[in-house]
């Protein structure tokens, strides 16, 4: 048996007339380049082990050389995943019709039979969260320098699908393991198998929550109440990451430092935001700039949507075009208020409604929570080692 039939072994096939209409979406998207099954799997080398270079709820990514020569990210979507079909034609949809240089570049798809597989273009340097963040070691040096364009690159992105696409488009799960790094470390949003297209006349949607805890923005997270407001809180989670170097939540630190958003809420308002910077970002930091970004962070996660500034206005702030006011900060939305009220409003089931009837599983006690139509499964990411 194959290395792919092995990873299909024992899965259920979809039915016929849901590929059917599978066939029928992709026939009607425009650039959006078809492969063969069989190409796909020359590419991957049989989708051997070797060349996997990703795994998650969706399924696998596997590293390929294309009949053009071409490298290429070969995500294949699990035949296991419910998520699966809608999520597979969301990423087409959104995805093949803009290009911008901070977000992935979709070469194709394939819809052969009862495999569903993404075709991306392939980057050498990863995932933040796998370089950067916790996990697994790295080689890369992410000086101050780096970890500004990585910032400025994620914000351009985002105001590009915030305000230059239409409809325009939340992408719903901004987060460090959604930003993939090509050789000279620019940034690329990635993964828009939950994205929402927004027809400019509303002033926001209520969808299921879906997403990743310690990202999710308050309103969001309760009210299922999505807007590009969601988007810039979830940025400015991502920035403080990029800047301290560490996770947005860490058990394994004292209590009052477990918290990232609230460590630097607590150290701005001692006028010491400086302590929040990593160590290992080199000497060419300069303190004005870093104090400005940490601030930009601050202003980005506001309780209040209204309150955060748009991303076209984030973009000018980090570049320093516009000047940061600090009576504009208040208090952010914050990560244990939203566990507290997790805790208090645990159901005799053990569940949560967040939104309209959406349940969140109240089991674990781990953080850092991937949310899946509305229900978290709580997988820890641990920290860096420094």
């Amino acid at each position: 048996m194959t290395c792919f039939g092995l990873c299909l072994r024992g899965t259920t096939s979809p039915p016929h007339n849901q590929i059917a209409e599978i066939d029928e979406e992709i026939s009607t998207i425009e650039n959006a380049r078809v492969y063969s099954y069989k190409e796909l799997r020359d590419a991957t080398e049989n989708f051997c082990p070797m060349n996997k270079i990703g795994k998650g709820g969706f399924g696998s990514v596997y590293k390929g050389r294309l009949k053009d020569g071409k490298m290429a990210a070969i995500k294949v979507l699990s035949i296991e995943s419910k998520q699966g079909v809608r999520e597979f034609l969301t990423e087409i949809k959104v995805i093949s019709s803009i290009e911008h240089e901070n977000l992935v570049k979709l070469y194709g798809c394939c819809a052969e039979g009862d495999h569903r597989i993404l075709v991306y273009n392939y980057l050498e340097n990863n995932s933040l969260s796998q370089t950067l963040l916790g996990g697994a070691h790295s080689s890369l040096q992410f000086s101050w320098k780096t970890r500004t364009k990585i910032c400025i690159g994620v914000a351009r992105g985002l105001a590009f699908l915030h305000e230059e696409v239409q409809p325009y488009i939340v992408h719903r799960d901004i987060k460090a393991s959604n930003i993939l790094l090509d050789r000279d470390l620019t940034p690329k949003i990635s993964d828009f198998g939950l994205a929402k297209l927004i027809p400019a006349d509303l002033t926001h949607v209520s969808t299921r929550v879906a997403g990743t805890l310690g990202y999710l923005a308050p309103e969001y997270a309760i009210r299922g109440q999505l807007t590009r407001k969601a988007d810039i809180y979830s940025f400015g989670i991502l920035v403080l990451e990029i800047v301290s170097g560490r996770c947005n939540t860490n058990k394994r630190l004292p209590i009052e430092e477990q918290y990232l958003l609230e460590r630097a809420w607590r150290l701005f308002k001692k006028g010491e935001l400086i302590q929040l910077v990593d160590a290992l970002s080199g000497d060419d930091f300069n303190v004005d700039e870093a104090c400005r970004f940490l601030k930009v962070s601050l202003l980005c996660t506001q309780v209040l949507p209204k309150s955060r500034p748009s991303m076209s206005t984030v973009v000018k702030l980090l570049t320093g075009e516009m000047e940061v006011d600090d009576e504009e900060i208040t208090e952010p939305g914050m990560l244990s208020d939203l566990m507290n009220l997790r805790n208090q409003k645990n159901t005799s089931s053990g569940s949560l409604s967040v939104g309209s009837g959406k349940q969140v599983d109240s089991s674990s006690t781990s953080l850092n929570t991937t949310m899946t139509h509305g229900t978290m499964t709580f997988t820890t990411i641990d920290d860096r080692n420094s």
